[in-house]
């Protein structure tokens, strides 16, 4: 469940093995550029990240100038990794769950979360604490995974590259078992409508909604097929907007 699923076995190194950057990678192709988009210029900025994985952002914004980062992650191997990652830098990870983690009123100036959020039972009360820790004018983005796949066990069946893809049952929010590296997780299925609409409830203004459509250029522009496949089906979701 949640974060401390990667704790178990080979789990971990599956991950890292599937994100690891390259055209092969959905999230480098994908999720990565739309998210730096959204959270823009950095500089002098406290940021904190729910679900940080390993780290690999928080290095990336250090060097873009932001004044802090705090990564919050529930899987010890993965926070082990995001301490190796943020060695010798202004950046901190420490173990925590999404759900319980709080901090004072604008303790933070932009808040990110990266395919962590459909995870959460509680979307309201995790966006709300979100808010409560920002200071004013602060912005917070989050990416998930696209709510067309967690409407179905789409990942299930072995298949390396998808070439069809099946949505059901769309308008039924709720948790949903899948088979994600190998073994079964649970993730909470609910509309793009919802999303907004919870955003709106916790307090923000949102000024950007992306399907993350692959970036030709991090393809190395020798690998058209592979280019058009990812262009069939949307597999990440991002919102960003501002604290009111």
């Amino acid at each position: 469940m949640g974060g401390t699923f990667y704790d178990e076995g080979e789990l971990f190194e599956r991950y890292r093995s599937a994100v690891r950057p390259g055209p092969w990678s959905a999230n480098f192709v994908m999720e990565e550029p739309a998210l730096l988009e959204a959270l823009g210029d950095v500089h002098g900025l406290r940021v904190l990240d729910l679900g940080c994985g390993d780290a690999s952002i928080g290095r990336t914004l250090l060097e873009s100038g932001c004044r802090s980062y705090l990564g919050i992650d529930a899987s010890a191997r993965m926070v082990d990794a995001a301490r190796d990652a943020l060695l010798g830098t202004a950046g901190e990870a420490r173990r925590a769950t999404i759900e319980g983690f709080s901090a004072p009123p604008a303790s933070f100036d932009l808040v990110l979360s990266r395919m962590a959020l459909h995870y959460v039972a509680d979307l309201d009360a995790a966006l709300a604490a979100c808010r409560d820790c920002l200071a004013p004018g602060g912005r917070m983005a989050f990416t998930i995974v696209h709510p067309v796949v967690t409407s179905h066990d789409a990942l299930a069946g072995g298949e390396e590259q998808r070439t069809s893809w099946v949505v059901d049952d769309y308008f039924d929010e709720g948790p949903r078992e899948v088979d994600w590296l190998g073994e079964r997780v649970v993730w909470h299925h609910r509309t793009v409508e919802a999303y907004v609409a919870a955003f709106g409830r916790a307090g923000f203004r949102l000024t950007a909604l992306s399907e993350c459509a692959p970036r030709p250029e991090r393809f190395g522009g020798d690998d058209d097929a592979e280019l058009a496949r990812r262009r069939r089906m949307p597999l990440f979701l991002l919102l960003a907007g501002e604290r009111i």
